[in-house]
């Protein structure tokens, strides 16, 4: 069973201050079209979150924000908006953890929840990259690819990745240099890997 979200007295305040559409025009709104989205919307929020507990409070958040934009006016058409609103929030989380797997960006890729985005061969093209970026990184050996998602998915320091490797800064560099060179290779060149050219 669905929950109504509660829109308690500071909301309603809210809604009254400056506003364009009353209190109960926004409710009406709020259950009439974003109410019946919620199933899916979770769905998609799960996809993107840590763990459900997350996943409820970016819904909460996304609530929150949909009632302030219907505040000054209602959004048509009402799903895609909801879900721009729900992937700029995990966006935005994700930024402020400063760390974004590669999983997590697939997945939110492949709910194919209509929002207003490029068309479906844009999004092909994206997950085939991500794919052949996948592919590649798991030719590499076992040091430089550690070394490259450590910086460049992680957001690790080089002295970061140093410590949890147990490895110099310079070899940290060293491998980074050569893991990116690889990488670039198999993707523009030959798939000579840890060779110069």
């Amino acid at each position: 069973m669905v929950e109504k979200p509660e829109i308690n007295r500071e909301g309603a305040e809210l809604c009254r201050l400056d506003a364009v559409m009353t209190v109960a025009e926004v409710q009406a709104w709020f259950v009439r079209e974003v109410l019946p989205l919620e199933a899916v919307l979770m769905q998609f929020l799960r996809r993107g979150a840590r763990n459900a507990a997350d996943a409820e409070d970016l819904r909460q958040e996304v609530y929150v924000r949909l009632c302030e934009v219907a505040q000054r006016e209602i959004p048509h058409p009402t799903r895609p908006f909801v879900f721009t609103v729900a992937r700029n929030l995990l966006i935005d989380r994700a930024r402020r953890e400063q760390i974004v797997s590669i999983e997590a960006v697939a997945d939110l890729e492949t709910l194919n929840v209509a929002i207003d985005e490029a068309g479906p061969d844009r999004n092909a093209i994206a997950r085939d990259e991500l794919r052949r970026l996948q592919t590649a990184l798991d030719k590499l050996p076992r040091r430089f690819r550690a070394a490259v998602v450590m910086r460049k998915i992680q957001g690790l320091s080089r002295r970061e990745i140093a410590t949890q490797l147990g490895i110099a800064e310079k070899t940290v560099e060293r491998h980074l240099t050569e893991g990116v060179r690889a990488l670039a290779n198999m993707f523009f060149g030959s798939e000579d890997i840890g060779r110069r050219p």
